[in-house]
């Protein structure tokens, strides 16, 4: 299923401002909030895609990311197959519409009572990669060091897995309220409660293994796709990849940092590959048939007669392919001319008898033309 526009979900322009992109999201968060349309499968559906949108273009690095890579720079399988869960949204966003749903106003029950749930951290990982595997696209598999879910007690923290108990102090809500009087009257204020951490139950026996967090370090081998015609720094998104949360909470996201490897032969341009081809003198007088490489192999390149150095001679869809996007750049073949450096006194009285031709004699108003309209093809 192709994603829709983050900007267009929120209804807003690509240069709108953090206050408001925050705006905006509320105000879809209150017009499809769960609690607002029970039982609405499609409403439920926009509220979490809107949360979506938020999550990315309220984060200054995500959004640049996003507008410069679309959907693949933010997300680890080509900007596809990631939801957000509700857990996720009322963890991390809750704070943006909690007031409307509770707190003071009442509202619409009880979504801003849901405990907190711990959130692992993020990773990040570089992964080079070369040209040929940038331009056909790759699945990688990585070994990761990371927090990992607690097989002892399952995640839970708990020895036994049950070992749990309501919290006395919050009676199980993870929020503590406040009443303060004001010349308004009477104001009602919520905060996490400090006995649990927010998650309304307390621990009565800890697990051995994980010393009640629930995690404990170890290794995951991780499959990441990774689109064809990524670049260099670029950074993917792998969903739930990160460190695991603490005591049955949410995984992190995993990020992946590309790295480059230096090709042999081919410089990279954007989307473009640049390959430095030298001729002799002859060659370039008389014309010549070359074979220059590309990422699949070698290419037939003719050389005219009477080619002058800095020619650049441009094959069509050799070079990286665009990303989510149809097409590929092109290879551009510049052509040099190999001046000799050890000239044996035959050759050097060859050239010199050479150079005495008029034909020899360079035509310094044709020579400016020719390096005008070479740079004029080269820019195009």
């Amino acid at each position: 299923m192709t994603k829709r526009d983050y900007y267009e979900i929120l209804e807003i322009t690509r240069d709108a401002n953090a206050g408001e992109i925050k705006k905006a999201y509320r105000k879809m968060a209150l017009r499809f909030h769960p609690d607002k349309n029970p039982g609405d499968h499609q409403a439920e559906e926009k509220f979490k895609e809107a949360a979506e949108a938020y999550e990315v273009l309220n984060d200054t690095d995500k959004r640049q990311r996003y507008d410069r890579y679309g959907h693949a720079g933010v997300r680890g399988q080509g900007g596809g197959g990631y939801d957000m869960s509700m857990e996720d949204i009322f963890s991390n966003f809750g704070d943006i519409f909690g007031s409307a749903f509770g707190g003071f106003s009442g509202g619409f029950g009880s979504s801003s009572r849901r405990r907190r749930v711990n959130r692992g951290s993020n990773l990040r990982v570089r992964v080079k990669l070369t040209l040929e595997e940038i331009a056909n696209g790759i699945n990688k598999k990585i070994k990761v060091n990371k927090y990992k879910k607690c097989e002892a007690c399952s995640g839970s923290g708990a020895k036994g897995g049950s070992s749990y108990s309501t919290c006395s102090t919050c009676h199980g809500s993870g929020q503590v309220t406040r009443v303060t009087n004001t010349f308004l009257g009477q104001m009602q204020t919520a905060s996490t409660c400090p006995a649990c951490g927010g998650e309304g139950q307390v621990i009565t026996s800890k697990c051995a293994s994980c010393n009640g967090d629930g995690i404990v370090r170890g290794e995951e081998v991780i499959s990441i796709d990774i689109p064809a015609g990524v670049a260099q720094d670029m950074q993917l998104s792998v969903s739930g990849k990160g460190n695991a949360g603490a005591r049955g909470g949410i995984n992190g996201d995993l990020i992946v940092v590309i790295e480059e490897a230096e090709h042999e032969s081919l410089i990279r341009d954007g989307d473009n590959l640049i390959y430095n081809h030298f001729i002799s003198f002859a060659e370039a007088a008389l014309g010549a048939t070359a074979y220059v490489p590309t990422l699949d192999g070698k290419a037939k390149v003719n050389i005219e007669a009477g080619t002058h150095s800095g020619k650049v001679l441009r094959l069509k869809g050799k070079g990286i392919p665009h990303l989510q996007q149809y097409g590929r750049g092109d290879l551009l073949v510049n052509i040099s001319l190999w001046t000799p450096q050890n000239l044996s006194r035959e050759e050097r009285e060859l050239l010199q008898k050479l150079d005495e031709s008029d034909s020899f004699k360079p035509s310094p108003s044709k020579s400016q033309r020719g390096i005008f309209n070479r740079m004029k093809e080269y820019f195009q």
